[in-house]
């Protein structure tokens, strides 16, 4: 089952509608959508508004590939998760965000094994028939924690030292 997610805050039309095509392509293949307040809703794939988190990380869980867009949450979720994810990063050109940040998010995570980006919603049913054909890595687990050094660091920056 492919999970898709838009996040929680923002509507995110042009991943919902590329997945949707590409589920209407592959109809072997279950897809789950969640648009969030998004005005297109899916023919091809199920889809919820929303669902609670706890479900929401169960859904996470049991998806053979987790696709969403550039945000922190849906990243750290994959990478807690152990599922391979697929960012369609959100442009402000578009008017899907504020800010074009979530392209410098790809440029910093979406090479880390298990973490996939692709630059247009037009290379995304290419991607996905990839990563389904080739099986991705599991994203790499990060610490719990920030490291001594970074810490180091950040009172250094603060006592002014840095």
């Amino acid at each position: 089952m492919i999970f898709v997610s838009v996040g929680s805050m923002l509507p995110f039309d042009r991943l919902v509608r590329a997945v949707d095509a590409w589920a209407g392509a592959h109809p072997e293949t279950p897809v789950l959508a969640q648009i969030g307040r998004g005005k297109f809703e899916p023919v091809h794939a199920r889809f919820v508004r929303l669902m609670p988190p706890d479900e929401y990380g169960r859904i996470v869980a049991g998806a053979e590939l987790f696709i969403a867009h550039a945000g922190m949450g849906s990243i750290i979720t994959a990478i807690e998760a152990g599922k391979p994810l697929l960012m369609l990063p959100r442009l402000q050109s578009l008017g899907e965000h504020n800010t074009d940040h979530q392209l410098a998010t790809v440029r910093n995570v979406g090479d880390r094994p298990g973490l996939h980006h692709v630059d247009s919603d037009a290379e995304l049913g290419a991607a996905i028939d990839r990563l389904l054909a080739t099986g991705s890595a599991a994203p790499a687990p990060i610490a719990r924690y920030a490291s001594d050094e970074l810490l180091d660091n950040v009172r250094a920056f603060i006592a002014g030292k840095a």
